[in-house]
């Protein structure tokens, strides 16, 4: 492998021997589901579907052609596309022949992906002509020349004529590349379970993204809790709307399909409108997401007019869910089943709720340990933090990752202890049943006047506001304190402005102790979120501070405030 990982042949040997790593790659499943049932439906896109045959036949042959463009096993592919097929043909043809997968978001522009394809030293991109009204081909073209791996990119769907360094994947994918290269050579170029498959950078919450480096083996121990757990089989119908260059879209929507030999619906745009549809059209049974698709979804008019009868599971990730919202849900679409869970892009989903939890447990929770990973929550001091008491969340078991890339490998090693403790940065408790509730990070921590405040538990008492939308508090500096609570909130349209004084008496309606009650509310149109709907908070603070003053106050300010 051209990077260096922490992986070690004492745990290849432990989690090979407790079942944890199965040493399988994602080829071995679609060729399984080829097998198997080759004319069920593999993939359904904004283009239509392709069966698991079509889609085995499109892998084999992209990865034919990649062999053509010189591309080696180890070599990286980097990957900004919207969730089209063609994203999961590339990937599975890179998996093909052991190359790995360099995911970028589609949001993503020059800084952020010059900077992640120079640390990946990418060989192929594989992007799109325009999407959203953005020229993609034109912004690779700038990076070119700072980016001296990269010798191949490939355009999907290209919007305009291409520069002569860039190929059309129309073009490359119709390539009868079998004619030039025998493809029983595929079969030799299978990878080793262990070697690095995906570099995917964290999507920015607290600072500068690091390339996390994840093998075969880490990623499809992510997936396989859930068919058991979930009772899911070659029969789910699994919806995905997330950005499969984020690792909840990769693990749910571009990987666990084609391990179940299920069918994937897929959506390059959120939008809840064409989710209702189809779920009427093609079953949905199952979705992940964020928070605010949950809240959409609750909240869209045309639930009474489509047929809704197959959406059984929606779990809810990267951030709380409202008691609020499990509410309307219930009342709104009886049938569906919200629970949440926890994961990092360094350790996948770690914790998750289950349908047959208590609506108490799904509210306050974000589930309980999958199997084969453990949790655990640590005092300042480095003892175990007594039940329901707060303190440093760590994690380890076979879904962690292998290392940060590049310079950032040394951080890795400090964050992971000699027995495999990754310490997540994220502060939670744990109640006697082993289900966690994530308090915030501990560079989010609110400390007024050394007192500190719950944030996540204030933000929920929040969310049952009938005025508002989303909300975050975040910490601003105070000259005594050091700390106070700002709340920023968007409303919902037609409702009056939210004050501090409207603060004030609902917190006090609702018997919350003064001392977590926000200091100072700012109205926002919008806040800022990363790709996969949490709510950087570095950005607030970053934009708020010294906007607002430490009296009492209230602003009308926008997104960019």
């Amino acid at each position: 492998m051209p990077f260096d990982t922490l992986l070690t042949d004492e745990k290849i040997e432990q989690f090979t021997r407790s079942g944890g790593w199965k040493n399988t790659v994602l080829t071995d499943y679609l060729d399984a589901a080829a097998d198997a049932h080759p004319d069920q439906t593999a993939i359904v896109d904004a283009r239509g579907s392709i069966t698991y045959r079509e889609f085995r036949e499109q892998v084999d042959r992209a990865a034919l052609g990649y062999l053509e463009l010189g591309i080696v096993p180890g070599d990286t592919i980097s990957i900004q596309l919207p969730n089209w097929r063609e994203w999961l043909i590339a990937h599975y043809a890179a998996v093909r022949i052991g190359a790995v997968t360099n995911p970028l978001i589609p949001i993503y522009r020059d800084n952020e992906v010059g900077y992640m394809m120079q640390a990946a030293q990418t060989k192929l991109l594989v992007t799109t002509g325009d999407f959203r009204g953005f020229d993609y081909v034109a912004m690779a073209g700038r990076l070119r020349s700072g980016i001296p791996s990269l010798e191949h990119v490939l355009v999907v769907r290209p919007t305009a004529e291409l520069p002569d360094w860039a190929q059309s994947w129309d073009d490359f994918a119709a390539t009868p590349w079998e004619e030039r290269r025998d493809p029983a050579q595929l079969a030799g170029l299978r990878p080793d379970p262990n070697e690095l498959v995906l570099l995917i950078f964290t999507s920015g919450t607290t600072g500068r993204p690091k390339g996390v480096m994840h093998t075969h083996n880490t990623l499809i121990a992510g997936s396989m809790p859930w068919p058991d757990r979930l009772g899911m089989d070659h029969t789910a119908v699994v919806h995905m709307a997330s950005t499969f260059g984020h690792l909840t879209g990769y693990l749910y929507g571009v990987s666990l399909p084609t391990i179940l030999g299920g069918t994937g619906v897929f959506q390059d745009v959120w939008n809840v409108d064409e989710f209702l549809a189809l779920v009427d059209e093609h079953g949905i049974q199952h979705t992940s997401g964020a928070t605010p698709f949950l809240h959409d979804l609750i909240n869209a008019p045309g639930l009474a007019v489509r047929d809704l009868s197959s959406l059984r599971r929606f779990c809810c990730m990267g951030a709380p869910i409202p008691g609020v919202f499990l509410t309307e849900a219930a009342e709104r679409i009886p049938g569906m089943t919200v629970f949440g869970g926890w994961g990092q892009t360094e350790c996948c989903l770690v914790t998750m709720g289950h349908p047959d939890d208590l609506r108490e447990k799904i509210a306050a929770t974000d589930g309980k340990a999958l199997p084969g990973m453990e949790v655990r929550v640590l005092t300042a001091d480095g003892a175990l933090s007594p039940v329901g008491e707060e303190g440093r969340l760590q994690v380890r078991g076979p879904f962690l990752f292998q290392g940060y890339v590049g310079d950032d490998l040394q951080t890795a090693r400090d964050l992971i202890d000699e027995d495999g403790w990754f310490d997540t940065g994220d502060i939670a408790t744990m109640d006697a049943e082993g289900y966690i509730r994530l308090q915030g990070r501990t560079k989010d921590v609110i400390i007024r006047g050394g007192e500190n405040i719950p944030v996540a538990y204030v933000e929920n008492i929040l969310y049952g506001h009938p005025w508002i939308d989303t909300v975050a508090v975040v910490a601003l500096p105070h000259p005594r304190l050091q700390e106070i609570a700002c709340a920023v909130v968007t409303i919902n349209p037609g409702s009056p402005i939210f004050t501090l004084e409207d603060l004030r008496a609902y917190f006090a309606e609702k018997g919350v102790a003064k001392p977590y009650w926000p200091e100072q509310v700012v109205v926002v149109e919008s806040l800022p979120r990363t790709p996969s709907g949490k709510i950087q908070k570095f950005q607030l603070r970053a934009q708020l501070e010294g906007t607002v003053t430490v009296t009492d106050t209230v602003r009308q300010v926008g997104a960019s405030a």
